[in-house]
């Protein structure tokens, strides 16, 4: 193994244990929380929102965040209980998935994987939380200048043009099991269609002021 490989190694070692850390911290916070509240959950970009800030600084309902940086959705159907069951919220805000755009190990087919892995999460909600508002949040778009400055000449999966694919997946899933498909990204795009570059520097996350258009978008379903 070379010094690049161990120090790689290294590094996914530590984000999987960081992961596991959140996952455990929000096991022990479950006991203490409010049931039938607002939950926010997904993965890094759900994670990263401010929302409970937000809310308190608006007088609007509780919003809890259950996000975890870096999850598939392998793994939030690992942790299903810890970062959304467990919870029981009357109102519920899931934006999972993004990090399934990706080359798929052994040659499979990412947007298969995600499909079925969104249905089967869509199936526990149902029959877990029965009475649970659903709202399945549209995939943010990404800033493509950025994203190639940083994978250099490597494939880019995660287009523009395959969140919009997995965006109508998503989509049918919701109208398919009487969940609310919501997209609010309409203040995130440039002409292009894509994210605009003053809100983001590695072309996938925001920073605060991507996030308070989209929270300006939500406020409507909170």
């Amino acid at each position: 193994m070379t010094e690049r490989e161990q120090i790689m190694q290294d590094m996914m070692k530590h984000f999987q244990q960081e992961k596991e850390m959140k996952r455990a911290r929000y096991r022990q916070q479950n006991a203490y929380i409010r049931k039938g509240e607002t939950l926010f959950t997904g993965s890094s970009l759900m994670e990263q929102f401010p929302i409970t800030e937000y809310c308190l600084n608006e007088g609007l309902p509780i919003a809890y965040n259950r996000g975890i940086g870096g999850y598939t959705t392998d793994e939030f159907l690992a942790a299903i209980d810890d970062v959304l069951l467990d919870v029981e919220p009357a109102k519920l805000f899931i934006n999972i998935g993004t990090n399934d755009i990706r080359t798929m190990p052994e040659g499979e087919d990412w947007f298969t994987h995600l499909s079925a892995n969104y249905r089967a999460i869509c199936e526990i909600i149902r029959n877990k939380l029965p009475r649970t508002a659903v709202y399945m949040m549209a995939y943010y778009p990404v800033n493509l200048d950025a994203l190639q400055a940083r994978a250099g000449q490597g494939p880019i999966v995660r287009t523009n043009e395959n969140v919009a694919k997995a965006n109508e997946m998503v989509r049918a899933l919701a109208a398919e099991f009487g969940f609310h498909y919501i997209d609010v990204n309409d203040g995130l795009k440039d002409e292009t269609g894509g994210l605009k570059a003053e809100y983001t520097r590695d072309g996938i996350h925001f920073d605060s002021a991507a996030y308070r258009t989209v929270f300006d978008r939500l406020k409507q379903y909170l």
